[in-house]
């Protein structure tokens, strides 16, 4: 229960999300998304931008409700979903209850344009670019991709920072390669 003026609304929360939260907070800021149906009207919060973005984008794959959503981003904050799907690792999206072979393939197949072409990193950030875009973008198709690797790894969650070093590590030698295989080049430099 969540009181503002003294009205009281239920708001529902991912379950992994207040397990986030700042030990000993007293205050919290919800990020909401409101949800309207014919017969009932929800509020789903969340700590974080990112997590709400997350959370409409699920709603906008085909058989996904707001249940199923919530599980998803309970189990795994946005940045671990947006890696999971980048990857295709299937494994990690069955692990959530409620999500069977099936979905987890709708959703990582639904995201994944998403994902590599940085569209949600534009929503995740109020629509401005997640991160500049790398210099000479426009000279060829190599440095293209490098600006969509750069992208959707700020989708992910890393700061621009963190993107652009990983990115300048796979620089060399990344000639003709597609933004998917950068992309796993890329997570494993920042894994190591």
């Amino acid at each position: 229960m969540l009181e503002v003026g003294g009205v009281g609304y239920d708001v529902v929360v991912p379950l992994g999300a207040l397990g986030r939260l700042p030990a000993g907070a007293e205050q919290v800021t919800l990020h909401v998304h409101t949800h309207v149906r014919e017969d009932a009207l929800a509020l789903f919060g969340f700590t974080t931008t990112q997590d709400r973005t997350a959370f409409r984008a699920l709603l906008g794959i085909t058989g996904i409700g707001p249940k199923v959503a919530m599980a998803i981003l309970g189990a795994l904050d946005a940045p671990a979903l947006f890696a999971a799907v980048a990857r295709t690792d299937l494994a990690v999206l069955r692990s959530v209850p409620g999500v069977g072979k099936k979905t987890a393939e709708r959703i990582a197949l639904e995201l994944r344009d998403k994902v590599l072409s940085g569209a949600l990193s534009d929503a995740m950030h109020g629509g401005a670019p997640a991160a500049p875009p790398s210099p000479g973008a426009r000279d060829g198709s190599r440095d293209a991709a490098l600006g969509v690797v750069t992208g959707a790894l700020v989708t992910m969650g890393y700061k621009p920072s963190e993107a652009s070093r990983a990115v300048g590590v796979i620089r060399e030698g990344s000639d003709g390669k597609s933004p998917d295989q950068l992309l796993r080049e890329a997570l494993v430099v920042l894994a190591g």
